[in-house]
């Protein structure tokens, strides 16, 4: 009886009907409110439990070639003054990301922004300032409930693309992506797949290129009809969209990934977070990083053995110092140009 009258309610309220994705982080969600609201009814001050995400909490992993997540986790109290806010505000994009999934909708980050956004009643405090002030509170509750953004129905905007051999469905229309045009197939945030499926690919590798510039040259060059591969870009430092694509079609279509790179800190940075995951992201590395990444470019000791041009030098701005530092201090990280 028990078991049915479950099940009455998980139809009457929509639930049944989800997908078991939804429903899995559905429950996440429900659960962290539960641990809350168990907290408010023994009168203790409610609390959660933040991983944190810094470099002091990440290891890499040798067996697995990956950055990994580690135990350090940073407690965010109700009751305490300058933790409150950051709290309520926790529980509020929790709420938000809820009512997107019972609605089986999506919104972007900036859209949930605006969303929660509002004056609490009886004061003149705001829920959120800034999107500055949203943001890291979305991660904060991935991170905690260990889902990728787009789990949460949350998308970032569109950068980065593709061309090449491949049919798709993409939310159930057919896409050729040789057949797209100077700007290819915009890549979305969310290419799970319940949303992108791969009907059909004649590619042998995939060629991802940092930068759209490039990109647009090897398309108009059809570079990749004549070599039989994938050409991706994501516009610099590529987006988690275009990371778990690459991803996808490394572990589901056995493609190997080589990526064209500049010889500068940033292009190495890139590098590293293609093959191995990002310092904010390390609770996905295993969703995201591939260590069968090969690098193709130009290496540094490349400009004596090729007797190139001065002319070719661009000195390093502070900015590109201060990536090279923080590259440098990764966590025994084994970031080699394999080529």
């Amino acid at each position: 009886m028990a078991k049915k009258a479950s099940r009455k309610a998980a139809s009457a309220n929509g639930t049944a009907t989800l997908p078991p994705v939804d429903r899995k982080t559905r429950k996440l969600i429900i659960n962290l409110a539960n641990e809350v609201a168990v907290a408010a009814e023994k009168r203790r001050d409610p609390h959660l439990d933040i991983p944190a995400r810094s470099l002091s909490n990440v290891r890499f992993n040798k067996t697995r070639k990956i950055i990994e997540m580690g135990g350090q986790k940073n407690r965010r109290q109700l009751f305490n003054l300058s933790q409150a806010k950051s709290y309520m505000q926790t529980l509020l994009v929790a709420t938000g990301c809820k009512s997107l999934i019972d609605q089986q909708k999506t919104t972007s980050i900036r859209g949930l922004f605006y969303l929660l956004k509002h004056t609490i009643e009886g004061t003149r405090e705001e829920t959120f300032g800034t999107q500055d002030e949203c943001d890291p509170i979305i991660e904060d509750l991935e991170v905690t409930l260990e889902s990728l953004r787009e789990e949460l129905h949350v998308y970032a905007s569109n950068r980065g693309g593709m061309v090449g051999p491949i049919t798709l469905i993409d939310s159930g229309d057919e896409i050729d992506c040789s057949r797209m045009g100077s700007g290819g197939y915009s890549i979305p945030s969310i290419v799970e797949a319940e949303v992108i499926q791969f009907k059909k690919c004649d590619a042998s590798f995939i060629l991802h290129v940092e930068k759209d510039t490039v990109w647009r040259r090897f398309n108009e060059d059809k570079f990749w009809r004549k070599h039989g591969c994938l050409l991706t870009h994501g516009g610099g430092q590529p987006p988690r969209g275009v990371r778990r694509m690459l991803y996808r079609l490394h572990h589901e279509l056995k493609l190997p990934v080589y990526c064209l790179l500049d010889n500068d800190p940033w292009g190495y940075y890139i590098y590293s977070v293609l093959k191995q995951g990002s310092i904010n992201l390390a609770y996905e590395s295993k969703r995201m990083a591939i260590p069968e990444a090969r690098f193709l470019g130009l290496r540094s000791q490349d400009y004596e053995k090729c007797s190139l041009s001065p002319s070719v030098q661009i000195a390093l701005t502070d900015s590109d110092i201060k990536r090279a530092k923080q590259i440098a201090a990764y966590p025994a990280s084994s970031l080699r140009l394999s080529r």
